[in-house]
């Protein structure tokens, strides 16, 4: 039996008024007041109040009460009049309109000007019209790649002249074609600079150039084929070409290259190279360092002249040009370069790209292609809008393209809508406190093409109210002690008031504020001022009201618990209704709309209308709100109540059958039911039968009389009888559940058959990913180990697993603590995971945010503790995040620690477990399944798999103790699994640490040395690198070589002891004079002798240079006396003047040292006077000395760098002659840091990181290393530092892949030369908080690459990849390189838990296949490894731990992205005992789905492809290898393959656009200059890259070594230089100096600068009051001073250039002194490649 119910026709009439009450409110009859701004504003002015939202009005009427500021509609309501309301309206009118006439074969846009004005954030639109012929004149302009790779495409190009012509004849009959050609910037090293090659870099080929304007848009076909024959091809270096700058003159040169006003500007660019772009002209690679000015700068033969004086421009910088001088280019590139001209064509609006043939024998059909396309498309451009407006295009007859162009039909009017909006705030602030220019001008609307434009004259109104201008001060209507403005008064100060008609001094009067019958004045709600109540108010709110505050605004009627039912408000203990709202409580609608029943009338005509409601004349049970009848009102009990009457009288049956006449209905039987009578009726199921019958009635159902039932006479009856099913289906159920009983009860008592039945297999596991790891105390930086745990098998549902690490569990009863006192005090560390998401602030202990926080986090678990006998508070709270920890990764981590008795530990873990299971430990919210509680000796804790989750980082503590074993052991154990259906696979996992003693590397200098007799003393430097700090000891020995022990030297051995921190010593061999014999027999032979370094201790090991050889030079003799060479010749000078020094002869003693000696002049010399200069400046500005023997020791001079010096005599008659100059070259020294490190993001796994060459060379670089490794929130270390060495120092670029995801690293590179290792460059970059861009085009074409999961020191540098980033004519062959020659000692010491495998063999043969800048990768590599603990060798061979015959992991991924469905995926043959017979790849999506799975039987397959995958999807893959012995373990990859990015994107800019932040960059360089002891003035300059309008400047003056509060300085405006004086410092006290920029965006980074003041000894300040000093270039001046000036500048400045990131760093510092003779400050110097100091230069040096 059943009842069932059709739908309605009609819905319920209750529903139907709500429905309409909600949309009254909807619909806005009613304005709230919470959501009103005008009113929240609280504006006191009407200027304010305007500006507040362009719907707020102001009431300057004197008598009213209410809230001034308000909706217009609302201030009518209240009583304000017409005339007293101040409301700005927004204006739009025409000032120009001429129809467009399309008989006029000409391009045209109508109105062709408009008028604005716009309230803030008002909008407004028109329609614009516009008009493009079928034909138009066209102008095409040919610009060629004139490279030598292009010269079979001039060939074609020139017997094409004609086609082209033809070509353009069938566009148009008015046509103009032109020709420029371009190569490169003639500057090293896009150039070769060789002489004959700048005259002919190839034969019968011209001179390299930039850009040449070859033939001007001319109609003359003839002569543009005449032109074009006699061209040339010439020829540059590197692949990419300067086609920007070309492109750029062509645009901005429009007199020049004939561009006509009128006519279709097509540009068509033939390449087939990349391109160079803004930034690759600056100083890393020609020294170029301006911007592109943006203007012409062609001379009168059409040559480029700037291409040496300024960089190349940027993409943005063409789009912006070329749209503004209606250039349309078209891209016509080879395959080489197709991909890089793909991305770069959909920034232009409009563009067209095509594939020209290797000679370009296609370009005709490719123009004509091209053409067609363009002619279908049209861009609107919006030029000089101001920056507080936004205005938009639309149109309902075209569609947009992809890149915003609309598809049009030429020779129609095109209608097209223009939206412009006025902006409320900018940055925060609003739009009318910006500068006029930024709030009006004329804003051109330009469709792209056509010459003709649109001009708006648009403004925004921010005018001063007229009654603000109108005020009238001292007004009597306030009481002479204020001024009345827009009808209110703004008293003077000390009075108040309406009428400023109180004072606080004038007599209290209370008796008029005390009510009749109160006791206190207003109420005791309100003070009494000057015989007025005001009332409190309550958060600014108005709370009481009324002449004696005697009303509550809250004690106003209420309906449905909302005061005056929200519409309306609380006044004087009534409500004061909304429009539309009456009623005590405004309860009511004041409309009918809600009464109105289904046949439109009121009350269907049976009742009346009164508060929105129905009051029915005759109601009953059946009757709508809409007083109708209704039969869904009590229906079911209808149909029940007459069921058995209707059976009964209709066909003689039911429980009623033969008692039929108790029942009064009319039944009437029908055929069937009509359909207006059948919109409900009663259905149910005769017992008797089976089957259905319907009725239904009519008439009010309370009154059975006058009810008439119509009944159906055909019932509706099933078919035949099935019943004999229901005993089967019943025994088979019955069957099913005794074979799973039996199934269950089978699994349960033999646990070994759980894998052998389906339906008891087993579940899944979870353990631990590795069995073992090896850890070098040493390298630690870490006192946690964040140790994987792996989930396998299903991964639906969720696990939790308790885990317990002991520590020395090498020691025997480590586990027994009975010694230890169960009273002492111990700290327990404990850890949460918190219900909220991690923020930045959670970092920094001083914010808000963490304060609130910790405060939050020790009072709960300080009131949970308490109850635990001994414990104390939580100290040291702090907060992180843990990567790796499944989906809750991204919520906030606690780390507390509890002081507490050692017995207390099983309650303290108790406590965890029960409050973690609840979830809360009080009102802290806890997630489920975490928790840590370490003590002194051992840690228990849980972690949780989510679900589809396999994997997370058990964080366990290591105990690091001073007084640990040389190796300890600890032991981290999976206990249970309390949550959840997995079982534990691996259970233990074993961890050694590892002290080793202090180590480092010593070596001499340099491997040669030359020392002169005179000398008497050779002096040696041995240096130490320090690897682990401590003490270091190393024997030296002498042997004899040419020269003799006892005849030329003194043979010398001994120990050099090096304690902690010294990094330099020195050996000293005597060395003899010539003896008699070897002047007699002119002795000629080169005299060596050799120093070794020999049997070093503690540690230490040899280094590069284990010898060095000492050559003594001797000067020549003659007769026992020193030759004086054409002493003959060489007489006095006139008068006694000395002659010059003979046989002057110059070596090096060290990077900053020269020893210069000579012979003395016949006669007696007083003394010598030695100048000496840098080789290239001039002589002028040497410097002197004056010695008194014959050689010197010039000291304090560049590393490096060429001297050249001469020597002359005195006397007591003077100077005599100068001697010859010399010249000679000091020794290297280390290099300064490499300069900036920059980061081009592939994805949030792989980065491209390069650098600059160091800015101090200091002698020819000759490799870098490249270190990188994981470092926590505070930037401090986890795990060991990873090692790379680039030898080719020409190569500062690699490639980093399978870096961790969302975990930041630091990232250092250092230079080495002939001198060592120099410091390193620093920066920490989190990959993540990236954006994602294409990767920029390189200059270098072989990029080294690294896999972050590799082994340690210099395993991870794989080889050189020409296929990753190769440009068309690169090598197509990666080479492999060998580094072990630089590792330590040759050998590897350690390889560390997610390295590649226990095979870590240099030389591998790796092939690695391209890399889509579109492909994010995602390394989890699995592998494992093992350490001995010989660590003479390096670790080879095969994992002990498989057994023989069985193939390794294979030892490296690499994916390939061959579409957005489709990847390579390749590997390297794993290490096997046997022969590996073929492999298996499996693979399926991360987050779960089928498995698919390749077999490859052919063992010499390393790769294969995939196909059909899901785009911007991840999976995981799977690569194992088989031998005859079985499977090898399996090596996993994640990838996803991510598809084109949006090229609108801001964060995806196309290779070479600049990536602009949204603040400014650092100020420039800091100028100190001193005014007193106590003063100085700082200057800088303007930031390069402002990214807006300057505000202001931040500066921030603090001392340098603490003390005292640091000042903060804010200076406004924006200058190009900015000047402040500083007071009140403190003379030889050193001051960091911090300068922040400021835009509507925000602060900055700084720009550091430190000082010093000191005056001179014995001297007045004065003297160098005014001086200025800045240095560029970090030198130290080899010149001593009497007064000392310490400067130095710093700044770190993220900033994006070329979709790179960019970190800068730079130091500028000098430790000079003043004197009179100095007159200039500013010394730059040029440090050329080959390490040269050239000549002082002028340049231009200015680093954001």
């Amino acid at each position: 039996m059943c009842f069932r119910r059709k739908r309605m026709d009609v819905l319920p009439r209750a529903c139907v008024g709500l429905l309409l009450l909600s949309l009254l409110c909807a619909t806005g009859l009613c304005q709230r007041s919470k959501n009103n701004r005008c009113v929240l504003s609280r504006a006191k002015s009407c200027t304010e109040c305007v500006r507040v939202e362009k719907d707020c009005a102001f009431c300057t009427d004197e008598s009213f009460e209410e809230p001034r500021c308000d909706l217009r509609e609302n201030l009518l309501r209240y009583g304000c009049r017409e005339a007293s309301i101040v409301y700005n309206k927004g204006e739009i009118k025409t000032q120009q309109y001429v129809r467009i006439d399309t008989k006029l074969q000409r391009t045209q846009v109508s109105p062709q000007h408009m008028f604005m004005r716009l309230r803030a954030g008002e909008e407004m639109s028109f329609n614009m019209d516009v008009f493009q012929p079928l034909e138009s004149p066209v102008d095409l302009y040919i610009l060629m790649d004139f490279s030598y790779s292009m010269s079979d495409d001039l060939d074609n190009l020139k017997s094409m002249g004609q086609n082209i012509a033809e070509f353009l004849q069938e566009l148009t009959s008015n046509y103009t074609i032109g020709f420029g050609k371009f190569v490169d910037k003639v500057s090293s090293p896009q150039t070769d600079m060789r002489p004959e090659k700048l005259r002919e870099p190839w034969n019968n080929a011209d001179p390299p150039f930039s850009f040449k304007n070859v033939i001007r848009l001319t109609s003359n076909v003839n002569h543009f084929s005449e032109e074009l024959r006699k061209e040339r091809i010439s020829g540059n270096l590197d692949a990419p070409e300067g086609g920007f700058d070309a492109i750029l003159q062509t645009a901005v040169c429009k007199d020049k290259i004939g561009w006509r006003k009128d006519s279709t500007h097509l540009l068509v660019f033939s390449t087939e190279s990349a391109f160079h772009y803004e930034a690759d002209g600056t100083n890393i690679l020609a020294g170029i360092l301006t911007k592109n000015d943006e203007k012409c700068h062609l001379d009168t033969s059409g040559t480029y002249v700037y291409d040496t004086k300024q960089d190349y421009p940027s993409v943005p910088t063409l789009v912006r040009l070329l749209g503004q001088h209606n250039i349309i280019p078209i891209f016509a590139v080879t395959n080489h370069s197709y991909s890089y001209y793909e991305k770069l064509h959909k920034y232009f609006p409009i563009s067209e790209i095509g594939v020209l043939q290797e000679d370009s024998s296609n370009i005709v059909e490719l123009l004509r292609t091209a053409f067609e396309r363009i002619r279908s498309k049209m861009d609107i451009r919006a030029d000089f809008v101001p920056k507080a407006m936004k205005i938009e295009f639309t149109s309902s007859e075209y569609e947009k393209t992809e890149s915003g162009s609309f598809h049009i039909t030429r020779g129609e009017v095109g209608k097209f809508n223009v939206r412009v909006k006025a902006l409320e705030y900018i940055g925060g602030q609003h739009v009318c406190s910006l500068p006029e220019k930024d709030r009006q001008g004329v804003i051109r609307v330009k469709p792209t093409s056509l010459s003709d434009s649109l001009n708006i004259t648009a403004s925004i109104v921010c005018d001063v109210c007229l009654c603000e201008q109108q005020q009238e001060f001292s007004s009597p209507s306030c009481s002479f002690h204020g001024d009345f403005v827009c009808g209110q008064c703004i008293c003077h100060p000390g009075w108040r008031g309406d009428k400023c008609d109180c004072s606080p001094a004038s007599s209290p009067n209370n008796e008029a504020c005390i009510r009749d019958g109160d006791a206190e004045p207003c109420s005791g709600r309100g003070e009494c001022l000057c015989g007025k109540c005001q009332c409190y108010s309550e958060d600014l709110t108005p709370r009481f009201d009324g002449m004696f505050c005697q009303y509550d605004v809250l004690q106003c009627p209420r309906t449905s618990g909302f005061l005056c039912n929200d519409r309306g408000r609380c006044s004087s203990g009534s409500c004061v209704c909304e429009s539309g709202w009456e009623g005590p409580g405004c309860e009511c609608p004041t409309s009918n709309d809600t009464c109105i029943d289904s046949r439109g009338g009121i009350c269907n005509n049976h009742g009346r209308c009164e508060c929105g409601r129905c009051i029915c004349d005759k109601s009953s049970l059946y009757t709508s709100s809409t007083c109708e009848i209704s039969y869904s009102l009590g229906f079911q009990a209808v149909c029940e109540s007459i069921r058995d009457c209707v059976r009964c009288q209709a066909w003689g049956t039911g429980n009623m059958k033969g008692n039929c006449s108790t029942c009064h209905l009319q039944i009437q039987m029908v055929e069937e039911l009509k359909k207006e009578e059948a919109s409900e009726y009663c259905s149910f199921q005769d017992e008797e039968d089976d089957c259905t019958y319907h009725y239904t009635l009519e008439g009010d159902p309370t009154v059975l009389p006058n009810t008439t039932v119509h009944v159906q006479k055909k019932k509706e009856c099933p078919p035949g009888s099935f019943l004999w099913l229901i005993p089967l289906l019943i025994f088979l159920i019955l069957l099913l559940g005794l074979l799973l009983l039996l199934c269950w009860k089978f699994c349960t008592c033999c646990k070994a058959c759980l894998a052998l039945l389906p339906c008891c297999a087993r579940g899944r596991t979870v353990g631990f990913k590795e069995d073992h790891y090896m850890l070098r105390h040493s390298l630690m930086s870490s006192d946690h180990l964040d140790t994987p745990m792996v989930r396998s098998g299903s991964l639906k549902g969720r696990d939790t697993v308790r885990w317990k690490i002991n520590n020395n569990v090498h020691k025997q009863g480590f586990t027994s603590l009975a010694a230890a006192n169960p009273k002492d005090l111990i700290p327990y560390g404990l850890s949460l995971r918190l219900t909220r998401l991690f923020t930045q602030n959670l970092v920094k202990p001083d914010s808000r945010e963490c304060e609130q926080l910790r405060k939050e986090v020790e009072e709960n678990l300080n009131d949970i503790f308490k109850h635990i006998p001994g414990c104390h508070k939580l100290q040291q709270t702090k907060f992180r995040l843990q990567p790796n920890s499944g989906k809750r990764q991204d919520h906030t981590i606690v780390d507390t620690v509890l002081t507490a008795p050692r017995s207390a530990k099983p309650e303290i873990i108790k406590v965890m477990e029960k409050h973690v299971s609840h979830e809360a430990f009080n009102d802290l919210k806890v997630s489920p399944g975490y928790y840590t509680v370490t003590s002194d000796q051992d840690a228990h804790g849980m972690v949780e798999f989510q679900e589809a989750v396999e994997l997370v980082d058990v964080r366990v503590p290591l105990f690091i103790r001073e007084d640990d074993d040389d190796e300890k052991q600890l032991q981290v154990e999976a206990i249970d699994v309390p949550t959840g259906i997995a079982e534990i696979g691996r259970r233990l996992v074993n961890i050694t640490i590892i002290k080793e003693q202090a180590s480092s590397l010593i070596t001499f200098l340099q491997p040669a040395y030359s020392h002169s007799r005179f000398d008497k003393l050779a002096k040696i430097s041995v240096l130490r690198e320090i690897i682990d700090n401590g003490k270091s000891q190393v024997m030296y020995r002498t042997r004899d070589l040419t020269a003799k022990n006892g005849r030329d030297y003194i043979f010398t051995e001994g120990d050099l002891v090096f304690q902690p921190g010294e990094t330099r010593k020195e050996v000293q061999v005597p060395l003899l004079e010539l003896t008699e014999i070897d002047t007699l027999l002119h002795n000629c032979q080169l005299k060596q002798f050799a120093i070794d370094l020999l049997h070093p201790k503690y540690g230490a090991k040899i280094g590069r240079y284990p010898q060095t050889v000492v050559t003594i030079a001797d000067p020549e003799v003659v007769d026992g006396v020193p030759s004086m060479t054409g002493l003959s010749q060489v007489s006095q000078s006139p008068k006694g003047r000395l002659s010059a020094p003979l046989n002057p002869s110059a070596h090096a003693l060290s990077s900053r040292e020269i020893r210069f000696s000579w012979f003395p002049p016949p006669g007696k010399p007083l003394g010598y006077k030695v100048k000496y200069w840098i080789q290239g400046d001039p002589e002028s500005e040497a410097r002197l000395i004056d010695v008194k023997v014959p050689s010197a020791e010039l000291s304090n001079l560049y590393p490096f760098c060429d001297y050249e010096m001469q020597v002359c005599a005195y006397n007591a008659m003077g100077e005599g002659a100068y001697s010859d100059t010399i010249h000679c070259r000091t020794l290297e020294d280390v290099p300064s840091e490499p300069g900036r490190l920059a980061f081009n993001v592939v994805s949030s796994t792989v980065t491209q990181l390069s650098w600059a060459e160091p800015a101090e060379t200091n002698g020819e670089i000759t490799a870098y290393e490249v270190s990188y490794g994981l470092v926590n929130e505070d930037n401090v270390p986890i795990g060991p530092m990873k090692k790379v060495l680039v030898e080719d120092p020409k190569k500062r670029m690699v490639l980093i892949e399978n870096l961790r995801e969302s975990q930041p690293y630091r990232y250092l590179v250092k230079a080495r030369n002939g001198a060592g290792w120099g410091p390193d460059r620093e920066a920490t970059i989190n990959l993540a908080t990236q954006p994602k861009r294409p990767m920029s085009i390189p200059i270098i074409p072989d990029v080294p690459i690294i896999d972050a999961e590799g082994g340690e020191d210099y395993d991870s540098y794989l080889m050189y990849s020409t296929d990753v980033l190769r440009s068309p004519v690169g090598s197509k062959h990666p080479s492999v390189s060998d580094d072990s020659e630089h590792l330590l000692n040759g050998r590897m010491d350690f390889s560390y838990p997610g390295s590649a495998s226990g095979t870590l063999t240099r030389t591998t043969n790796t092939s690695y296949q391209q890399l889509s800048s579109h492909m994010q990768q995602e390394y989890r590599v699995m592998g494992s490894s093992s350490l001995t603990r010989d660590y003479s060798t390096m670790l080879t061979g095969h994992d002990s731990r498989l057994p023989l015959g069985i193939p390794d992991t294979p030892t490296r991924l690499v994916f390939s992205a061959l579409g957005p469905t489709s990847l390579k995926v390749s590997w390297q043959e794993p290490h096997c005992e046997k022969e590996v017979q073929g492999y298996s790849v499996q693979y399926q999506l991360l987050n779960g789905g089928e498995v698919h799975r390749l077999t490859i039987p052919n063992p010499s397959q390393n790769s294969v492809v995939v196909e059909d995958l899901l785009p911007n999807q991840s999976y995981i893959f799977k690569v194992k290898a088989q031998s005859e012995e079985g499977w090898g373990p399996e090596r996993e990859g994640v990838i996803t393959i991510e598809s084109q990015v949006d090229p609108q994107s801001p964060l995806n800019p196309v290779p070479g656009s600049p990536f602009t932040l949204s603040t400014p960059s650092a100020p420039g360089p800091l100028v100190f200059t001193a005014l007193s002891p106590d003063s100085l003035q700082l200057s800088w300059e303007r930031p390069r890259k402002p990214n807006g309008s300057i505000l202001g400047y931040m500066i921030t003056c603090e001392m340098l070594h603490g003390g005292g509060e640091p000042r903060n300085i804010y200076v406004e405006g924006d200058k190009p230089e900015t000047t402040l004086t500083v007071p009140h410092l403190s003379e030889k006290v050193p001051y960091k100096f911090k300068v922040q920029a400021k835009t509507t965006q925000g602060f900055g980074p700084e720009r550091e600068g430190i000082i010093t003041i000191e005056s001179q000894d014995g001297g007045t300040f004065s003297q160098f009051g005014g001086q200025q000093y800045m240095r560029e270039e970090v030198y130290n001046f080899p010149t001593e001073y009497t007064t000392k000036t310490s400067i130095s500048h710093s700044s770190l400045d993220p900033h994006f250039t070329d979709g790179m990131l960019m970190t800068t760093q730079r130091v500028e510092s000098t430790s000079s002194a003043l004197t009179k003779q100095v007159t200039k400050e500013f010394v730059s110097r040029t440090v050329m490649s080959s390490g040269t100091l050239t000549k002082q230069m002028e340049r231009q040096f200015y680093e954001a």
